[in-house]
C-alpha cells in the first residue's frame, strides 16, 4: 500500500518554531500527475538541469523511492532515489539522485524526513549503502547529509555543468 505519515515529531526535533508551521506529510510517488510538481521544485532548487527523460528514469524504475512532502496539498519538498547492484562492489547501492525542499519551506524538518523515508525504504529491501553527490559550496546540504551519517567520500572537480565541485556523499545502512 502507499506510505502516508505525519511527521511533525520530526519537524518539531529539527526546528523549535515548526509546532507553529502546518504539518507536513510524506506520501510515495502517485504517477505521472506528480511529474511536472517534482520537476518544477528541483529546477527551483537545483543549480543542475535535467531533462524528462532523467526524471521518468528514476521514477518510473524504482517509485517506491520517490518520496513527497505535501502541505496543504501543495508540494513542498521530494526526493528521487534508486537502489541496485553497484558493480565495483557488489553492494546493493542506493543513490540519492534529487532531493529539494521549497526555499520558504527548509529548517523545517523537510529535507531530513524525506531522507529517513527514502533510506528507510532502501533498508527495507536489503539496501546496503547509500551515496551521492552534492555541490562543495551547498553548506545546507552538506550539513543535512552529515546529521544523517553521511561522509565526504570523493571530491570531484568541476563536476557540474556550472563548473562547481562536488563530493559524493556516502551512508552505510548496515
Amino acid at each position: 500500500g502507499r506510505f502516508v505519515a505525519l511527521v511533525m515529531a520530526a519537524a518539531a526535533a529539527a526546528a523549535p518554531d515548526a509546532q507553529q508551521q502546518a504539518p507536513f506529510e510524506l506520501v510515495l510517488y502517485r504517477g505521472e500527475s506528480d511529474l511536472p510538481a517534482i520537476m518544477r521544485l528541483m529546477e527551483l532548487c537545483l543549480s543542475e538541469p535535467y531533462s524528462v527523460f532523467t526524471y521518468r528514469y528514476f521514477i518510473n524504475n524504482w517509485p517506491e523511492l520517490t518520496y513527497l512532502a505535501m502541505e496543504g496539498g501543495e508540494m513542498v519538498g521530494a526526493i528521487v532515489c534508486k537502489l541496485d547492484r553497484d558493480n565495483r562492489h557488489a553492494a546493493l547501492r542506493g543513490y540519492v539522485a534529487m532531493l529539494a525542499v521549497d526555499p520558504s519551506r527548509r529548517k523545517l524538518g523537510i529535507g531530513s524526513a524525506l531522507v529517513r523515508a527514502a533510506l528507510g525504504a532502501m533498508i527495507e529491501r536489503g539496501g546496503e549503502e547509500c551515496v551521492l553527490e552534492t555541490e562543495l559550496t551547498n553548506d545546507g546540504a552538506l550539513a543535512l547529509y552529515t546529521a544523517l551519517g553521511f561522509m565526504k567520500l570523493k571530491r570531484h572537480h568541476r563536476y557540474y555543468l556550472n563548473n562547481g565541485d562536488a563530493y559524493t556523499l556516502f551512508c552505510p545502512l548496515r
